[in-house]
């Protein structure tokens, strides 16, 4: 399993903007697809955005309404969701997720930051 370590989530207004990112603990970095995922409380969790090998290939749930952009560097095996126009639905704890090549499910996870977006 990947080590999986978020940080940059805080307490903002509704309208500004954070940025997320996923620290990864391994050498092959570039051969996972990553994801973003949320749960917000008393709700399931739910898939924000996901980055496959490619910079290019991303997909964003539809919440996300072109507000939020994931990418990534390879060179310091990190993940980042840029996350702007926030609103108080999103609200909830974000978690990153790796899924090793040949795999067809996430199996790491991080433990999670919380955004908290006030009205």
């Amino acid at each position: 399993q990947v080590r999986l370590v978020e940080s940059g989530g805080g307490l903002v207004q509704t309208g500004d903007s954070l940025r997320l990112s996923c620290q990864a603990s391994v050498l092959t970095f570039a051969s996972y697809v990553m994801a973003w995922f949320r749960q917000a409380p008393g709700k399931e969790r739910e898939f924000v955005a996901g980055i496959g090998r490619s910079h290019t290939a991303t997909k964003y749930a539809d919440f996300v309404e072109g507000r939020f952009t994931i990418s990534k560097d390879v060179r310091k095996n990190t993940m980042y969701l840029q996350m702007t126009s926030l609103k108080p639905e999103d609200t909830a704890v974000y978690s990153c997720a790796a899924q090793a090549p040949g795999q067809s499910t996430f199996t790491s996870w991080g433990q999670g930051t919380q955004v908290t977006v006030s009205s």
